[in-house]
């Protein structure tokens, strides 16, 4: 992670205040991801990561966002493993998000928010001191980033990633080193799950040329 912590503001609102903040200040009109990112007031990326990936925690996954939104996760990601300041092109800043995207969003994953939050406290913060981790949280970020940007009409090949993201960048919101933790086991989880698929499709495409 960079330099300084992603969270970094002492006097805030909560997590969910916030993502209802964002909710309601892009309620009804179309919203840009430099726009959402500027309205985090101090918590900057790790809250548009939280953002940008929750609409993917779903077992059925959502052809066509991911994409984008995964190419973001994996920029951030990428920026964050090499311990640098977290970063995204112009384009990808300017994209804009259909009219009221973003309360819709908030508003199914409100339930997740609430569960975070009440687990959410400062744990094990020598994760969050320690470059070691931040590099190891972002290499993580990249690569459920990758995965996020598979085109697979497979359920749960966006959940694992998205859920990642989220444990991880909340974790950092937070500095809960337990949830960092079981954001390591949730991604360890997504890639037991994309090679037993890989088996799985090497097995159907030998079983059609047996």
């Amino acid at each position: 992670m960079p330099e300084e912590p992603l969270a970094v503001s002492s006097t805030r609102l909560t997590f969910s205040a916030e993502l209802q903040a964002l909710a309601d200040k892009f309620a009804d009109k179309p919203a840009r991801l430099s726009e959402v990112l500027e309205a985090t007031h101090g918590r900057g990326f790790a809250l548009l990561l939280v953002f940008i990936s929750l609409p993917f925690v779903t077992p059925i996954p959502l052809p066509g966002l991911s994409t984008p939104f995964g190419m973001a996760v994996a920029l951030i990601g990428a920026r964050l493993a090499i311990g640098k300041k977290p970063w995204l092109p112009k384009r990808l800043l300017d994209r804009e998000l259909p009219s009221g995207f973003l309360k819709k969003v908030l508003g199914a994953a409100g339930r997740v928010v609430r569960i975070l939050e009440f687990f959410l406290k400062p744990r094990l913060t020598f994760v969050h001191e320690s470059l070691v981790f931040q590099k190891i949280a972002g290499a993580l970020i990249l690569i459920s980033g990758l995965m996020l940007l598979l085109p697979l009409p497979i359920p749960f090949t966006n959940l694992f990633p998205a859920a990642t993201v989220v444990l991880l960048a909340a974790s950092s919101l937070e500095r809960d080193g337990v949830v960092f933790l079981i954001g390591c086991a949730m991604f360890a989880l997504g890639i037991g799950y994309f090679v037993l698929l890989s088996f799985g499709g090497v097995h159907a495409i030998n079983g059609l040329h047996g």
